[in-house]
């Protein structure tokens, strides 16, 4: 079944300027282009679209989304990995949501706050499944004893040296910054004094260092807390200049 490009448009929330630009670059061909100049999309291009639309929503720029649909050319396969992305987030939120409406009731009843429930749905749990298959159960029941082991406050300073660095990096990129530059080289000092922490203590080697970082790269979920793949590849590249001089 093919629809038309005005169909399309309607059902995604895009405009056809947007998907006509889409063909231009080679992102998003039309199925077929009428005698009349209409295009018209089949449903292998409306799976297509479904991933750069998911793509374009974690922050990524369309060469990125390029790159991205060029290195998993299955869509089932693709939508599949991203779908465990989503209900990944979607329980955390969920759990966001809970905590942050009970905050709000105990606030408005004069209740005592508890920030054991303040905190629910901020924690690492989400990449559970990631962290067993790439170290082991034993990596992530160590992380996670860790974890629970730290008060509130604990964990919410250690949440927070996580967006400052993941902000400054941001920054950094946005001013054109070398990744070899001193300014960067300190974030990715304070990177990997965060990462120490988290490991309870052990040094990560420079090997170990700069394989983290090809994880925020080839994992769009942890790519995406650095604004996508140009973000992700910026911080790789950072992480890997720091280790060639310091580990």
């Amino acid at each position: 079944m093919e629809r038309s490009i005005q169909d399309i448009a309607r059902l995604s929330g895009t405009t056809s300027r947007t998907l006509r630009h889409y063909g231009d670059i080679g992102l998003l061909e039309p199925s077929r282009i009428g005698a009349n100049g209409y295009r018209y999309y089949d449903d292998d291009a409306l799976a297509r679209l479904q991933r750069i639309l998911l793509l374009r929503d974690l922050g990524l720029g369309l060469p990125a989304i390029a790159d991205a649909l060029a290195g998993t050319r299955e869509h089932a396969d693709a939508l599949a990995h991203h779908l465990r992305w989503l209900r990944q987030e979607k329980d955390r939120l969920d759990r966001q949501i809970d905590s942050v409406e009970a905050t709000i009731r105990r606030m408005k009843g004069g209740e005592q706050l508890m920030a054991e429930e303040m905190f629910d749905g901020f924690d690492h749990a989400q990449y559970k499944d990631e962290v067993e298959r790439r170290w082991g159960e034993e990596a992530y029941a160590s992380g996670d004893r860790w974890w629970r082991s730290l008060t509130a406050e604990e964990k919410a300073r250690f949440q927070l040296d996580q967006k400052a660095v993941q902000d400054d990096y941001a920054a950094a990129l946005a001013s054109g910054a070398s990744v070899e530059s001193d300014e960067v080289l300190a974030i990715a000092r304070r990177h990997y004094d965060w990462l120490v922490v988290g490991w309870r203590g052990r040094r990560p080697t420079a090997e170990q260092f700069v394989g983290m970082g090809d994880m925020y790269i080839a994992d769009e979920r942890f790519g995406a807390n650095y604004g996508g793949l140009e973000g992700a590849t910026y911080v790789r590249d950072a992480m890997k200049a720091f280790a060639a001089r310091n580990l």
